[in-house]
């Protein structure tokens, strides 16, 4: 694995002390918003800002690094994880849980490819299943 220095300048960026910090601890959180992120770094940079790490974060997703998720929670999380794979929102903890699933991802998308939806034209399907943990 590509350590996250050449990870973040495969993909074009500059790989700033910032940059290498966000995407740690994107890395350790998993699914997370620029608030938890700030949270997380508070103490190593105190003068970063939610804006700044919200511009990253942003940075990160156009270049590949992570994908968006939408919650119920009205805030944008982003995923570390940007490999095809189904999420469990937990309406609760306002978390998002991985679901490893490739039967379910290929059922859905062979469907989704063979089914016709009017005036609509699909690029991708996000397996989003709500719901809280037991």
């Amino acid at each position: 694995m590509l350590m996250i220095k050449e990870l973040i300048k495969s993909v074009g960026l500059k790989a700033t002390p910032q940059r290498i910090a966000i995407y740690e601890s994107m890395r350790k959180l998993g699914h997370a918003c620029a608030d938890m992120v700030v949270e997380d770094l508070k103490d190593k940079f105190p003068t970063l800002t939610v804006a700044t790490i919200y511009n990253v974060l942003e940075s990160f997703v156009d270049a590949g690094l992570l994908v968006k998720r939408f919650s119920l929670n009205h805030k944008m999380y982003f995923d570390v994880n940007t490999y095809e794979h189904a999420h469990c929102y937990d309406t609760v903890q306002n978390c998002f849980i991985d679901v490893d699933d490739p039967k379910l991802i290929k059922l859905i998308n062979e469907y989704v490819s063979a089914k016709e939806i009017e005036n609509f034209e699909v690029e991708g399907v996000d397996i989003h299943i709500v719901g809280k943990q037991k």
